[in-house]
């Protein structure tokens, strides 16, 4: 299930005075009640502070269990500032994956166009200058994309060898027309949690457009039934459905959905990618895709037309039909 997380008025107020102050260095930001809410403002001495002199303001707030994000004043002119997500490898399971699904929502609804970037941290040392310094070099030599993929699978690496995940390095997918998205290394580890019938029955991806990356988009338990309530009626949406009747068996179903209103690109990216997606699910995974399902809008999708799929229909007893003239004799 999406997480339903938004930012809080506080943090909207918050982010504004930020804005409109020379010297703050960084909005430090958590999660309280399931809303994006505003910690603390760090403020350099001077209006035009050294952004790596400024950096160890940040190191009092930085615990080896506590996620955090950080909104950082780093360049001189717009877009000015950097996402940071700070997950430490030793924070509890359920906090890494709340922070490292929201991150993008968190952007999102304070404004795409004022980030240059996004940073993924998960240690101190990624906050110092030296660690900072490592990650620029690298963004320089990546053509300064707005995510760095790298980072994002380092801080999802505990869960991937937790769940069996067999390694961390970036994923490349070749979609259609030559279109290449990423993929957030965490994907593969919930979709072979999935495939083995654990956790949650429901995995919801969505691509970001800006950086033409696979994200997670939510996970949740549901019934066939309950597929429709869940599904984003507003974005398309690649979902994964372990589908149980009962039975010993537990199928997977693929379900695409893409709503009327959904952008010409966000339509190419999405038709275009999915029979390579599933590809490498399937060989990356192990999952096996037992049918795939298509629909404009998540409420066509029944606990009904599920089952039909697995239990079609026999098909119709044909009409009554003329018996043949005898032959000659």
């Amino acid at each position: 299930m999406q997480s339903g997380i938004s930012a809080s008025t506080e943090l909207h107020t918050a982010f504004t005075t930020f804005l409109t102050t020379p010297t703050a260095f960084a909005l430090l930001i958590t999660i309280t009640s399931e809303r994006l809410t505003p910690l603390t403002t760090l403020s350099s001495p001077s209006p035009s502070p050294d952004f790596y002199t400024s950096l160890p303001l940040l190191t009092p707030h930085l615990t080896p269990t506590t996620p955090l994000y950080i909104l950082l004043r780093r360049h001189p002119s717009p877009p000015s500032l950097v996402a940071v997500t700070y997950v430490p490898d030793t924070a509890p399971v359920r906090q890494k994956m709340l922070f490292a699904s929201t991150r993008l929502t968190l952007v999102r609804e304070l404004g795409k166009e004022k980030f240059r970037a996004s940073y993924f941290a998960t240690e101190k040392r990624d906050l110092e200058p030296e660690g900072w310094e490592k990650w620029e070099r690298s963004e320089e030599g990546q053509g300064a994309a707005p995510l760095t993929q790298e980072e994002v699978l380092r801080g999802v690496k505990e869960e991937e060898e937790r769940e069996g995940g067999r390694g961390t390095g970036e994923r490349r997918l070749v979609g259609g027309g030559g279109v290449k998205l990423g993929v957030e290394g965490h994907v593969m580890g919930l979709l072979r949690k999935l495939k083995a019938g654990e956790g949650e029955n429901l995995v919801m991806l969505r691509i970001d457009v800006a950086t033409e990356t696979i994200e997670l988009a939510g996970t949740t338990s549901t019934d066939a039934a309950g597929l429709a309530g869940e599904i984003s009626e507003q974005e398309p949406r690649y979902s994964f459905f372990r589908y149980s009747d009962g039975g010993q068996e537990s199928p997977i179903i693929f379900i695409y959905t893409c709503p009327s209103g959904s952008k010409i690109k966000e339509r190419m990216l999405y038709a275009t990618s999915k029979l390579t997606f599933i590809k490498a699910v399937e060989d990356e995974a192990g999952l096996n895709v037992a049918k795939r399902i298509e629909a404009s809008n998540p409420s066509e999708i029944s606990a009904e037309t599920i089952e039909q799929e697995f239990r079609p229909k026999q098909d119709q007893k044909q009409g009554f039909s003329r018996p043949k003239r005898p032959g000659k004799r």
